[in-house]
C-alpha cells in the first residue's frame, strides 16, 4: 500500500515551486538549473523550505513540468482572463501561481481540483494582501471547471 501524500510536504513543494517558477523567469533560467539549485542551496535554509516536509518529487514535477507545457498551460490561464488581459500584463509571482496551478489542473488528475485551487488561492496570501487571493480563486476555478468538469458536477 502507497502512503498518502503528506499535505504539509505538498504545499511546502508548491510553495518552492512558485519562488522556482519566478526565479526561472526573472533569471532565464532553465528548470533543472533552478531544482538543483533549490535542492543544493534553499531546502533546509529557509524556514518554509524544510528538506524534512517538502516533497521534493512534487516540486521537480511543477517546476519541469510547468515549462514543459508552457503553451498549453499559458492558453489555458489566457482563456480564463477577462478579454481585455493578457498574461504578460499579470505581475510575475501572480503569473507563477497561475502557471503551477495550472499545470496541476491540467498534468495531475491525481489532485483533486478543489485542492489545488484552495491550496493556491492559500499561498498566494504569502506573497499579497489585495485582490490577488480572489483572482486566483477565480481563474483556477474558471479553469478548472473546463479541465475537469466531471469533478464538478458537468459533462
Amino acid at each position: 500500500m502507497t502512503a498518502k501524500p503528506d499535505a504539509a510536504g505538498r504545499r511546502a513543494a508548491r510553495l518552492a515551486a512558485i519562488q522556482a517558477l519566478y526565479q526561472m523567469e526573472l533569471a532565464g533560467e532553465d528548470a533543472e538549473t533552478v531544482a538543483e539549485e533549490f535542492a543544493a542551496w534553499r531546502f533546509g535554509r529557509e524556514p518554509e523550505i524544510s528538506p524534512g516536509e517538502l516533497d521534493e518529487a512534487f516540486f521537480g514535477d511543477i517546476v519541469r513540468g510547468v515549462p514543459h507545457r508552457q503553451g498549453e498551460i499559458d492558453a489555458a490561464v489566457t482563456d480564463c482572463l477577462a478579454s481585455d488581459w493578457r498574461l504578460s500584463r499579470v505581475d510575475s509571482i501572480l503569473r507563477a501561481i497561475l502557471r503551477a496551478g495550472a499545470f496541476e489542473l491540467i498534468a495531475r488528475p491525481d489532485v483533486p481540483a478543489r485542492v489545488i485551487i484552495d491550496e493556491y488561492v492559500e499561498l498566494s496570501f504569502a506573497f499579497f494582501s489585495g485582490d490577488e487571493p480572489g483572482f486566483v480563486n477565480a481563474a483556477l476555478d474558471k479553469l478548472a471547471r473546463r479541465a475537469r468538469a466531471a469533478e464538478f458536477g458537468a459533462d
